[in-house]
């Protein structure tokens, strides 16, 4: 694999995200061939051979830790996405075990549920219409990169990010995602994040520190925010402040595949409108859980259990975070193996 220096990585990444600097190397359009002549005989450790990525984009890839293709999702499909968030909203519809979160600041407010207050909405894994954004082919083609052909999606989001309202909370700390699975190996699982919407700095786009997917997983815990943080925005504490930063301004369908020790966030919304995507974090079926009893990842499962028991009267003692996640899961392709 080759070795670059940070200054010549954020070049390559700023060139893959095309904006590119004097030099900088530009990955292939994904239709582009790349002749037999160029490879060159290296092991790859975060993607699998297939036809689908090109030798730069899996180089670009094992370098840092994220992939954009562009125009993936089309516009059809985000907008009977987002029909769907409304008519859930509406409560036309109600799946089952979907969970549906505010901002901490309008949390305890009795508004109506609307755009103007749903922050997120995780795990529609049971709705039939927005479970299809993880069945797409033109998803799980790229997906099958990192996966393998037996592939399981896990975890589920559409994420409105509400105009911030000067507490700041509209923001994400930076964090590994990898903090919430109980599942391993690390390399097999990616996450599809497909944007709804135009993407920017303004609007709080995600921002990643590139080539981090090759550390370890850090210590997570809340922040001490003065404007406080929502439930479940975990972050790191010990993260490099040194290292760069890169913010993915995205156009609508743009669709980035990361891995799940990439650490990333996303900033506050500066705008008066809504910030959406969709996402999916998947795993390839031959993966298998862990137990998370005496690890860093511990204070999730503490969490987890004690929501469970609030919500649905279930001991704590009597389940554990892969339970909670075997649960969730669903197979996209392939077979259902050990996951």
């Amino acid at each position: 694999m080759y070795q670059a220096s940070a200054a010549a990585r954020l070049r390559i990444v700023l060139g893959h995200l095309g904006h590119p600097a004097a030099g900088a190397a530009v990955a292939y359009h994904t239709s582009e061939v790349v002749s037999p002549a160029n490879l060159s005989h290296q092991q790859f450790q975060y993607t699998l051979d297939n036809n689908v990525l090109s030798l730069e984009q899996r180089q670009f890839y094992e370098e840092n830790g994220f992939l954009i293709v562009r125009s993936l999702v089309s516009d059809a499909d985000i907008q009977r996405f987002r029909d769907e968030f409304e008519r859930i909203c509406k409560k036309e519809v109600e799946p089952m075990g979907l969970r549906i979160m505010r901002d901490r600041t309008i949390a305890k407010s009795k508004t109506v549920l609307s755009e103007n207050v749903v922050s997120k909405m995780q795990d529609f894994q049971e709705d039939e219409e927005l479970f299809r954004y993880c069945t797409l082919p033109e998803i799980l083609k790229y997906v099958e990169c990192f996966t393998g052909p037996n592939i399981m999606a896990m975890h589920t989001m559409l994420i409105n990010k509400l105009p911030d309202t000067g507490k700041k909370t509209s923001r994400h700390p930076l964090h590994q995602d990898l903090h919430y699975f109980p599942f391993r190996p690390n390399n097999t699982i990616v996450c599809a994040w497909t944007a709804m919407e135009h993407i920017d700095r303004n609007n709080g786009c995600l921002v990643v520190l590139p080539g981090t997917h090759k550390g370890p997983l850090k210590q997570h815990d809340y922040p001490q925010w003065e404007g406080g943080v929502n439930i479940w925005y975990y972050g790191i504490q010990d993260y490099d402040k040194n290292n760069a930063r890169v913010h993915l301004v995205m156009e609508k369908g743009d669709t980035v595949f990361f891995h799940p020790l990439l650490i990333h966030g996303s900033g506050r919304n500066k705008t008066q409108g809504f910030r959406k995507a969709i996402s999916c974090h998947y795993a390839s079926a031959n993966s298998y859980y862990i137990n998370v009893r005496g690890t860093s990842q511990e204070n999730i499962e503490k969490e987890v259990l004690r929501l469970l028991s609030r919500q649905y009267g279930i001991k704590e003692n009597a389940i554990t975070l892969k339970d909670v996640w075997r649960f969730r899961a669903r197979l996209v392709k392939g077979e259902r193996l050990t996951l």
